[in-house]
């Protein structure tokens, strides 16, 4: 039986490939029509009216066999050979029947159809917006919509942020321990800026985030640093610069962020010291009449350490000379029994206290019913 059992299904999977399909190219899958075949076509293929072409009749081909039936083809007798073919001629009617394929049919596009109903399809989400440094804290608009039904499946907003600011702060640890000592490569030494490039610019950056003062520009120069100037000229450059001179360390501070981007402010400073020098180097008016004013600035007072408190060695020696003297002192004091020991004070302060107050009577309050007529009293 067991046999008769693996021979039919040898043969069910053997001839399973030669069916030939009867049926019209299987439709694509769209999202909103589920994989199914047309009834009209339901209703032919149940009445047996196809178009295509017959089955080949059945023809026993011992190339077709695996080896291992091959090998047991070999080993039966003539009777036992005839009935091996006559099981599979019968599996293959079987199989190539109208009504066995348009039930195979049906399970393929049964099968297709609760496919296509569990897998979740893919919508149209759109990308989230990254809100910068100015919208830290607000309320977002892609997520002030309905919330969904918590069905005890998931965690909190509040812990969904944890998690988020967790692993923010697990990729910039990564980035420090594995991409921030490869820029050591990328080090150049420092070197001071040539006499003919007295503008220092100064930029902000918020590593990428929105912020309005990331196009701000500062300028620093020295006046004195300045090229092709005079004494004369200086001064009317200092005394056209105002308020944002300092006298102290002579430099020129300026900032612009009038403009959208730092290229157009850092030009914009660029044209103004250039203007600024063309009109000091005008000698048409030297401002002579014009003093400086300098109530600007407000000189903060710098203090100095005493050179007179500075520990000099004999200074030292003379501080362990004084040292050494107040401990000889002490045991001088302790010995005699002058040295002062604060602990018996307070003790013997104590014992005194204790002996002047008087001890406390003891009263006995009434019990019972006694007390209880008293307090009516």
């Amino acid at each position: 039986m067991v046999t008769a059992l693996n021979r039919f299904g040898s043969a069910a999977w053997r001839h399973s490939c030669r069916i030939q399909c009867r049926r019209r190219q299987w439709m694509g899958v769209s999202d909103r029509r589920p994989f199914q075949s047309p009834s009209t076509h339901r209703a032919l293929s149940d009445r047996g009216d196809h178009s295509g072409p017959p089955n080949e009749p059945y023809s026993f081909n011992y190339d077709q066999l695996v080896p291992e039936e091959r090998h047991h083809y070999d080993l039966l007798s003539p009777e036992e050979k005839k009935k091996f073919q006559d099981d599979e001629r019968a599996a293959y009617e079987h199989l190539t029947s109208t009504n066995i394929e348009s039930e195979l049919q049906g399970m393929v596009s049964q099968a297709v159809y609760d496919i296509s109903r569990e897998t979740p399809r893919e919508r149209d989400i759109p990308p989230r917006i990254t809100t910068g440094l100015m919208a830290m804290g607000e309320m977002d608009e892609q997520d002030s919509g309905e919330d969904e039904d918590f069905e005890g499946d998931d965690i909190t907003s509040i812990a969904h942020g944890e998690l988020e600011q967790h692993r923010e702060i697990r990729e910039y640890a990564r980035i420090a321990a594995w991409e921030m000592p490869m820029l050591s490569k990328l080090a150049k030494p420092f070197v001071l800026p040539p006499l003919d490039k007295p503008l220092r610019f100064r930029y902000t950056t918020y590593m990428g985030e929105t912020h309005p003062a990331a196009k701000k520009v500062v300028l620093e120069f020295c006046t004195r640093d300045l090229p092709d100037l005079t004494e004369a000229q200086r001064i009317k450059l200092v005394k056209l610069i105002g308020v944002r001179y300092n006298p102290e360390t002579d430099l020129v501070k300026m900032s612009c962020e009038m403009f959208e981007t730092q290229a157009q402010n850092k030009r914009y400073l660029g044209d103004l010291v250039d203007t600024l020098m063309a009109e000091a180097q005008d000698s048409s008016d030297m401002f002579d009449d014009v003093p400086l004013d300098f109530r600007h600035h407000k000189s903060k007072p710098k203090f100095e350490f005493p050179g007179q408190w500075m520990l000099t060695q004999e200074r030292r020696t003379q501080l362990e000379e004084n040292r050494r003297l107040r401990d000889l002192r002490e045991k001088e004091r302790e010995e005699v029994g002058r040295l002062v020991d604060g602990a018996k004070v307070i003790e013997q302060a104590m014992e005194a206290m204790t002996m002047k107050r008087p001890a406390a009577a003891r009263v006995e309050a009434p019990r019972g019913k006694t007390r209880q007529r008293l307090g009516a009293r």
